[in-house]
């Protein structure tokens, strides 16, 4: 993996077992999936997951290889993690992470899919289209990764400035308003659901 400096550029490399143990500063992407419904594609990841283990997430997305551009780490996690080639991915702004599980420079996208989901069982645990709502309510009962989290709160707020309101309330008027119910990481879930 490239290590970065804070101004992102790239100053050495190193595997991903020294990234995780000396918490260094590295580069990853966060991709936020939409269908035409408005529905977001969340997932629980699997308990083996070295980082975050169980934990929910709004992005798909991992770490960029070395010499591996923020595009091409976003194309390929998406087909790795859950089955979708071809997307069109709009880069929407990068984000600098210091927290738990270590710091990142991370470029965050978005995309809009309407084909088949094929998650990858060794990363992904369940995965469903949730509705903005329902999506709220899982934030607020469920633990999701906190850079996911903090990166999902600065795309809200942004778009609360830009468009005087919520993205969750934006979406809202696009999509379903079925409920659903998603399973904890007490009670894992015994298929995934699309």
């Amino acid at each position: 993996m490239d290590i970065v400096d804070e101004d992102d550029r790239v100053v050495a490399t190193a595997t991903r077992r020294e990234v995780r143990q000396r918490a260094l500063l590295h580069r990853c992407t966060y991709v936020l999936l939409r269908n035409a419904a408005g529905e977001i594609l969340v997932h629980r990841r699997t308990d083996t997951k070295d980082i975050f283990p169980g934990a929910y997430d709004v992005f798909s997305g991992g770490v960029c290889a070395a010499g591996e551009s923020y595009d091409e780490c976003a194309r390929r996690e998406v087909a790795e993690e859950f089955g979708v080639v071809g997307a069109e991915l709009r880069f929407l702004f990068k984000h600098r992470y210091r927290g738990p599980g270590g710091q990142a420079w991370g470029a965050v996208y978005e995309g809009r899919w309407d084909g088949a989901v094929r998650p990858q069982e060794t990363e992904v645990a369940w995965q469903a289209w949730v509705a903005p709502q329902e999506l709220d309510r899982m934030l607020g009962e469920l633990p999701f990764c906190p850079d996911s989290r903090e990166i999902f709160e600065r795309l809200r707020s942004a778009l609360r400035r830009a468009a005087g309101k919520d993205i969750l309330s934006a979406v809202s008027r696009l999509g379903s308003r079925r409920s659903r119910r998603w399973p904890t990481a007490s009670s894992p879930p015994t298929a995934t659901s699309t």
